[in-house]
This record gives C-alpha cells, structure tokens and sequence, in this order.
C-alpha cells in the first residue's frame, strides 16, 4: 500500500457542495439556466494567496468566461464568501 500522499493528484469530488455553491452563484449573480458555472479547485501559485483557491467560472453564450476566485478551497467555501466575491467583481464591473 502506497502511503505518499501526492499534493498534486486530483482531489476527491465534493458533488454537494459543488453543486451548493452553483446554486449560490446562480442567485447572487441572478444567472439564467442558459448560462454555465463550473466550479474547479486549483493551486494557488500567487505569493499573497494560500495553496489552495476555489475557482469559479460563468460561461454566457456568446460571451467572455467571467472568473471569480476565493482563497479556500471548495469544502472551506460558505454562502458569505461567495456573496462577497460576486460584490467585489460586481464593483470591478464598468456601469
């Protein structure tokens, strides 16, 4: 039996939280069934953020992905985080 923990091999699926988050970003974001969220968890290789982030992407027909990262990885992941990363990207977006 192999014991080496491998940081790098794809972590084991969260299904219901993947799919919590989704319906998360779906109300915050007030996204119609047309358009795509993925969810992927990823390593982080920025300096000022941790190992591990939750990436989010909102795929509109027709249009550019949208990303919106959260520094924690997907089972860390609560509504409040999401909320506040729709806020910031919601800020950032010109009127």
């Amino acid at each position: 039996m192999n014991r080496f923990a491998n940081p790098f091999a794809p972590r084991r699926a969260l299904p219901e939280k993947t799919r919590q988050i989704k319906v998360w970003v779906r109300e915050l974001c007030k996204l119609d069934d047309a358009v795509v969220v993925s969810i992927t968890e990823l390593a982080c290789r920025d300096d000022d953020c941790p190992d591990i982030e939750t990436v989010i992407g909102i795929m509109r027909p027709g249009k550019k992905i949208e990303t919106i990262r959260i520094h924690r990885s997907i089972a860390e992941v609560m509504r409040e985080d999401v909320a506040g990363a729709v806020s910031d990207r919601n800020r950032a977006l010109p009127d």
